[in-house]
Formats: structure tokens, sequence, C-alpha cells
């Protein structure tokens, strides 16, 4: 059964010179909850002015992305086993390098998540790496990315 997910991304000129390269890289991201958001292209690729401030970019919203997938799949996968969780926050940090074909890439993602449970059923650290690799290995996200995605503190299988 395939799911399927739209976006609707939105860029104008606005009259600006276009062969310049001075244009606006601002532009919309519309999805079909009525959300809107305003992106752009990172500072740290095309300056401000030409970047918006205040924007998400591409690049951070693969990172999240990545970060909220792995957190929905961990917060489903302890549910199953019957552990409360009362809050969960990540540092997600991206990095970008270039591969092997000299072209610039997000190569490695690590989570850093701090999570709260509470409850008589608390689980062993152990047991908490256990459920972030399960989360890895069931997560859409990061099966659909070549990045390397690790938590913080927990060893890799």
């Amino acid at each position: 059964m395939a799911h399927e997910y739209t976006a609707k991304i939105s860029w104008t000129r606005d009259g600006a010179v276009f062969s310049d390269n001075r244009y606006s890289r601002g532009h919309r991201w519309s999805f079909d909850g009525g959300i809107t958001v305003q992106a752009s292209s990172a500072p740290s690729s095309v300056p401000l002015p030409y970047s918006l401030e205040n924007a998400v970019d591409p690049e951070e919203a693969l990172v999240a992305s990545i970060s909220s997938c792995h957190m929905l799949t961990f917060l489903y996968l302890a549910a199953k086993k019957r552990f409360v969780v009362d809050s969960y926050e990540d540092d997600a940090h991206g990095v970008m390098t270039k591969n092997d074909k000299g072209k610039l890439y997000v190569s490695k993602v690590t989570l850093d998540p701090k999570i709260t449970f509470s409850g008589d059923k608390v689980p062993t650290p152990a047991q908490i790496a256990e459920l972030h690799h399960l989360a890895h290995q069931e997560c859409f996200i990061a099966n659909s990315v070549l990045a390397e995605v690790v938590v913080a503190g927990i060893p890799s299988h």
C-alpha cells in the first residue's frame, strides 16, 4: 500500500533582476493541513539579503524530519512496551560534507534526545538503547536517506 504526501513550494521573482543571481531565495512551503512555512536557502549557502532571516532552509528541514520521525517511532515503540514518556526533546545536528564525486550532501545527522519517563515501569539504559535502535530501523525518513544517523551516547548495532 503506497502512501502519498504533498507539499506546495511557491516562489516568485517579484520584479527582481534574475540573471545577476541577486534574486531572493525566500519562498513558501504549504502543506495540506493549512500550514505555510517561510523557507529560504541556508545563509551559509547564499548570504543575506538574498536568503531570508527567520526562515527554514531545506537542510534544517531534513535534520528536523529525521529527528521528528525517530521521535515519533520511539514514542510508538515505548508505548507498546508500556513505558510512559513524559517528555522528549532532541538537539539534532546535521553535517554536510562532500561525497566521493565532490558533491555536498548531508552526510551525518546526530540525534541527542533527552527523554523523561515516569510510572512504575521505567526502562533501563539498555532498553532505551534498544528502543532507539528499533526506532532507527523503523523510521520512514531514516530509511529514505543516505546520511549516517546516530543517537548520541547509544552504541550502534
